[in-house]
């Protein structure tokens, strides 16, 4: 084990994938608000690592869960929810991001595989197009049903 596994910034991110680089390991990206971790999750997480060797999960920040969820979310803070996904087996490395959309990021780190969960097209997934650029391979993996975040949370708020 050359490299450190948990909650990074970019600088100890990018040195932990040269050095699984450098032992030939397959470096597996995936990015989400994460904000109420449930087994939904788990299962996709396990499922995105298994393509790989390594597998880094990039988080929004609450700023930007914010905008995108709505008022009121995210429910659990940017580092709550980074620290929760850095205890999973499934998880290498885990990395907050303030933009939307993790591009910045992805033409930082070139992952091998880009994967995100949904039913939509790998044409429609956001950094595709950087990933594919430079041969790397984009994956698209089937949601676990009855499992969304914000399913929860509206049951929660007795709206469900």
């Amino acid at each position: 084990e050359g490299s450190e596994r948990g909650v990074l910034g970019l600088e100890q991110l990018l040195l932990a994938v040269d050095d699984a680089r450098a032992h030939k390991e397959k470096i597996v990206f995936t990015n989400g608000c994460f904000d109420i971790l449930h087994a939904g999750h788990v299962t996709y997480l396990e499922q995105a690592r298994a393509l790989g060797d390594r597998l880094i999960v990039a988080v929004n920040d609450d700023a930007s869960v914010s905008r995108l969820k709505g008022p009121g979310r995210p429910i659990n803070s940017v580092d709550r929810r980074m620290a929760v996904l850095a205890g999973l087996g499934a998880v290498d490395w885990v990395i907050s991001f303030p933009e939307g959309t993790p591009e910045n990021l992805l033409s930082h780190v070139k992952p091998d595989v880009l994967v995100k969960g949904g039913d939509y097209g790998v044409d429609q997934v956001v950094g595709a197009d950087i990933v594919q650029a430079y041969g790397g391979d984009v994956r698209v993996l089937g949601l676990v049903e009855n499992s969304s975040t914000t399913a929860i949370v509206e049951k929660i708020r007795g709206q469900g």
